[in-house]
């Protein structure tokens, strides 16, 4: 099979990197984090999802994967190599490049032979180029290069499954050889490939991403109005998703969208429509709608409790979603932060994101479990959908707060039965 290269080893580059090795490839994984590339060799895998944990160990065990600080170590032999390094947004919502153009002058320095250079990360439209300049000005005059652009569209929470079932695969590229070659490397996943320019595959990210993040902002829109007119969003949205020109997937009412993509390309996508002289209207909706859901759901806390200083919060979920540990852009921070802001003293639990949450925000208090959260509270919030969250036993919930008030920011519960409880709740479009 394949020798393979994985520059930048973050959600995209690991998941990859454990794919292809599983696959039958023989990868090394480069990243300039020496503390990283320690612990991995160690099969310590330094973000939580779901299966990676087996799936790193499983090729480093049988040999197939490798990591390593030293370009020198993983460019020269690799047949294939893949950018999987961080583009975040700039102040002014452009994708910071720096990372990139990094990434691309190293792989060029150790370039030998004929190599295909993926674009694997999100990058703005035209960087395609911009890789291929970058390495041509820094190559051996000897070495020969293609650059393909290969966008992911992994799910976090559920990246190991994404891999292995894709439901395509985006190839572009002006050389349709090097195109072909990348492909063959996805033929066994048995998904539809398309192939096409470089600059139409970056564009099919930005546009997938910036789609999804709509039909969350659009029911969340929704949402809002049917709180008003006493319409329930979650049977509004299964309505709407038994028609099969509108579905059912992104119609789930809530605190908005947050991770390391949706927001990121969206405002980069807009981005680079303001500097070609379009005026991406919807796209800056979107955006408003989805900052201005935190906002509302804690005017709801107001509402109901009036001054927040000194009053005890639990709130339940840091992530942005549930399985991972990830809290860029988390809906849930954001809210974290405007309570503090107001003055509430913030218990905070999440099965996997209290670490990285309290880097972020350390003037909150973090527990071990959701009980001791709600222990004297007088309100509960609900931002990231956990099972665990779930399958609470509400009961003792009750009996552990001091004022039984549940916000529910993701509706995971059903109103009636709450209330049933002795709880005064309140979800997100639920019509009270």
């Amino acid at each position: 099979m394949a020798t393979i290269a994985i520059v930048g080893l973050g959600y995209v580059g690991l998941v990859y990197g454990g794919a292809f090795a599983d696959l039958g490839n023989f990868v090394r994984g480069v990243d300039i984090d020496a503390e990283k590339i320690a612990k991995l060799r160690e099969g310590i895998i330094p973000i939580y999802e779901p299966g990676l944990n087996e799936l790193i160990r499983r090729n480093l065990e049988a040999g197939r994967l490798h990591f390593t600080t030293d370009y020198a170590e993983a460019i020269p032999d690799a047949e294939f190599v893949f950018i999987c390094v961080g583009t975040p947004s700039t102040v002014d919502g452009d994708a910071d490049m720096r990372a990139v153009r990094a990434a691309a002058e190293a792989i060029g320095r150790h370039l030998r032979g004929h190599t295909i250079i993926v674009n694997k990360s999100t990058m703005p439209i035209g960087s395609g180029d911009f890789v291929s300049t970058l390495i041509e000005q820094v190559k051996p005059p000897d070495a020969t290069f293609a650059v393909v652009s290969n966008p992911e569209f992994l799910r976090e929470g559920s990246a190991v499954h994404d891999v292995f079932h894709p439901s395509r695969i985006v190839l572009g590229a002006e050389d349709r050889e090097a195109a072909e070659r990348v492909a063959e490397l996805y033929r066994v996943l048995n998904t539809p490939i398309l192939i096409t320019d470089r600059r139409t595959a970056e564009m099919i990210k930005y546009a997938s991403n910036a789609i999804l993040a709509t039909r969350i902002s659009f029911i969340n829109e929704i949402a809002q109005i049917c709180e008003q007119l006493g319409a329930d969003v979650k049977v509004v949205a299964q309505g709407m998703g038994y028609d099969p020109r509108i579905g059912p997937l992104f119609l789930e009412a809530g605190l908005g969208f947050g991770g390391s993509c949706f927001p990121k390309d969206v405002r980069a996508l807009a981005y680079m429509a303001e500097e070609v002289g379009c005026h991406p209207q919807l796209l800056h909706a979107v955006l408003e709608i989805n900052q201005d859901q935190r906002r509302r759901f804690v005017r709801k806390l107001q509402e109901l409790l009036g001054d927040l200083h000194g009053r005890p919060i639990a709130l339940w979920g840091l992530a942005f979603k549930q399985d991972t540990d990830d809290v860029r852009e988390s809906p849930a921070l954001d809210v974290l932060r405007m309570l503090l802001q107001r003055g509430a003293v913030v218990t905070a639990y999440d099965p996997a994101a209290m670490p990285n949450a309290a880097r972020e925000v350390p003037e909150a208090r973090y527990v071990p479990d959701p009980y001791t959260a709600v222990t004297g509270a007088d309100a509960l919030l609900i931002a990231t959908p956990w099972n665990e969250f779930k399958q609470a036993d509400l009961r003792r919930v009750r009996e552990l707060m001091r004022t039984p008030i549940i916000l529910d920011g993701r509706n995971i519960y059903e109103p009636a039965e709450v209330r049933s409880l002795g709880f005064i709740y309140m979800g997100v479009g639920r019509g009270h």
